[in-house]
């Protein structure tokens, strides 16, 4: 968990919805079949190098290869089994424990899809928010210099990202033990401020926070071609 969900917004609607001060070049297309290692939207708050002392962040919406590659890889290859951060061990793990630290993002979802085992027989369900409202997970990127490209070349840097899962509670315990953590709203701008060190303390008020949007999902078995990735349709979210 998670290992696949759904993006079906389009650009101008993910810039109006977290109030995006600069979109990026190239931002991937809406998916219903999101999968490790895809390009997916994700939101940070960055201050401008060369800024005075104080200045207000920049909210940025960009491209995002989904698992984290983290600055000292040699590779982007550590980054595939990377797409998921436990939260209760984020702070303390090597590949992660510098994104805790200063580099905290928001993914945005209309839903995902956890597969239910019942007798040994996995079923998929797409899990969701009541009338399309979109699920914000709690991410964390970073950005890896590739030592092979040319210092000029568009990909001399690349943007990566994980999100952070938590134990299931209540409902979705059933379906799965592990989730995304949901990000609640009033603790947005919180989670992205550059100039908020990530701690323990927040990882567990953030992971608090979702609790009450977590009781608020809903969810339904849908056909199994969504395990497929060359499937991607609207229809992969329709239950059956």
């Amino acid at each position: 968990m998670c290992g696949r969900f759904v993006v079906a917004g389009a650009t101008a609607d993910l810039v109006t919805m977290f109030d995006v001060d600069l979109p990026g070049d190239d931002l991937p297309l809406p998916s219903f079949n999101v999968a490790p290692t895809d390009r997916v939207p994700i939101v940070i708050d960055t201050i401008p190098k060369g800024s005075e002392e104080g200045a207000e962040p920049v909210r940025r919406l960009e491209g995002a290869r989904w698992g984290l590659v983290p600055a000292w890889a040699k590779d982007v290859s550590v980054g595939v089994t990377a797409f998921n951060a436990r939260i209760e061990s984020a702070a303390e793990k090597s590949h992660f424990k510098t994104a805790v630290k200063k580099r905290r993002a928001i993914v945005p979802a209309t839903g995902y899809y956890e597969w239910r085992a019942i007798d040994g027989v996995k079923t998929p369900h797409f899990i969701h928010l009541p009338d399309g409202e979109p699920i914000v997970f709690a991410g964390l990127y970073e950005w890896w210099r590739n030592p092979a490209a040319a210092d000029d070349a568009p990909d001399k840097w690349l943007l990566s990202t994980s999100v952070l899962t938590r134990a299931s509670t209540g409902r979705l315990a059933d379906i799965h033990d592990r989730m995304p953590v949901f990000l609640s709203p009033e603790l947005i701008d919180e989670w992205l401020d550059p100039a908020t060190e990530g701690s323990e303390e927040l990882l567990q008020e953030v992971s608090q926070g979702g609790v009450e949007m977590e009781e608020r999902v809903e969810f339904h078995e849908v056909d199994r071609a969504v395990g497929n990735v060359k499937n991607n349709s609207p229809a992969l979210i329709e239950p059956i």
